[in-house]
């Protein structure tokens, strides 16, 4: 049996340039007013070898947006600043949510908010000083060795995106096969899970 592990990537955000098309009026204003700051960028890449030589299938990343768009319209897609010890999203440390999330091609592409909180203070300070940030995946999945790429199979499950400022910070660390899921996923949200993989979505 393939061991579990917590996989994480990195790709950079942007603070300027799409930002603006990607939001609705009210947003918009906000952003424009400086009461609120969005990023925009690719969140995920598919079918392509990412900075960590891992491969995320299509099909696989296209089922865990499905799963995580639920959070993201219950507004609990939440992330944290660089990439904790934890395969848990802790509410104390939240700098960010994602607020939409599509594709562009093979490009999981997303819009992420920076909060009010104190761990968004600092991320909204490093933003507004120029310093370039990412945005990293976190998720729970096995992964295996073809052709000399490592494949991510398909027990992956996305928990959350981070900011991190630097892709040397990213990788991954072994954990029990025995995580207990519904530490991560409500009751509700696992069900969701279940009958998204039934339907084959």
């Amino acid at each position: 049996m393939s061991e579990i592990k917590l996989l994480r990537e990195f790709y950079e955000l942007k603070p300027s340039g799409d930002v603006i098309k990607h939001l609705n009026e009210a947003e918009v204003r906000l952003h424009k007013e400086g009461k609120v700051k969005f990023l925009v960028g690719t969140m995920q890449r598919a079918d392509a070898p990412n900075r960590n030589n891992r491969i995320y299938p299509r099909s696989i990343l296209e089922k865990e947006m499905q799963n995580y768009l639920k959070l993201v319209k219950e507004n609990r897609a939440l992330g944290e600043m660089d990439h904790p010890e934890s395969y848990e999203v802790s509410l104390k440390n939240a700098s960010h949510i994602v607020k939409d999330m599509w594709w562009e091609g093979d490009d999981m592409k997303g819009k992420i908010q920076i909060l009010s909180t104190p761990k968004g203070e600092i991320l909204s300070s490093l933003v507004e000083d120029g310093v370039t940030v990412g945005i990293s995946s976190r998720g729970l999945g096995s992964t295996s060795k073809r052709n000399g790429s490592t494949m991510v199979e398909s027990d992956y499950q996305l928990i959350c995106f981070d900011v991190v400022a630097d892709p040397s910070t990213t990788g991954a660390f072994m954990l029990s096969e025995s995580v207990d899921m519904n530490k991560i996923f409500s009751k509700e949200d696992i069900l969701y899970r279940k009958m998204n993989n039934i339907l084959g979505v």
